[in-house]
């Protein structure tokens, strides 16, 4: 972490505070001098104090804004999601419906086919019973045509 030049000038103040002093004696040094020195300090360890809650509320203020975009990432990814699912059963209804309508077709086909098999069937049997009438009716006009006792047209 970078230090900062107010912090160091305290550090320094602080520890060159007691030879300061010891040299102060040593001079001669005024009261005056003594409190406004202490009256420097003082100003100094405020303005630190000061300093160390502006970096905390900017901290505090960069992990809300952190958190705010992971909390908007989160639910943009949570609406992607709910979309793809949407979008996917969407798709699979789609796919069942076309499936439905498939089956639905070929069945109708199915009929319309045995349908057509079944008038067949009726048609040829329908053929086959007049074929069996008209092949009797002969035999019985053959039949009567022998009974009756007609002439016959190319007799002799």
């Amino acid at each position: 972490m970078k230090k900062h030049p107010a912090r160091q000038l305290a550090a320094a103040l602080i520890v060159f505070m007691p030879l300061q002093s010891l040299a102060a004696d040593a001079t001669g040094a005024s009261a005056e001098n003594l409190a406004a020195a202490g009256e420097r300090i003082r100003q100094t360890g405020e303005q630190i104090r000061a300093e160390v809650q502006a970096a905390r509320a900017r901290l505090e203020a960069r992990k809300a804004r952190e958190e705010e975009a992971q909390k908007r990432a989160a639910d943009l990814a949570r609406q992607k999601a709910e979309e793809e699912k949407s979008r996917q059963a969407s798709v699979e209804a789609r796919a069942r419906q076309e499936a439905a309508a498939k089956a639905e077709k070929e069945r109708l086909q199915a009929e319309r086919e045995a349908r057509e098999a079944k008038l067949q069937a009726e048609k040829a049997e329908q053929e086959r019973e007049r074929q069996l009438d008209a092949k009797r009716r002969a035999a019985e006009a053959l039949k009567a045509a022998r009974a009756s006792g007609a002439p016959k047209a190319f007799e002799e």
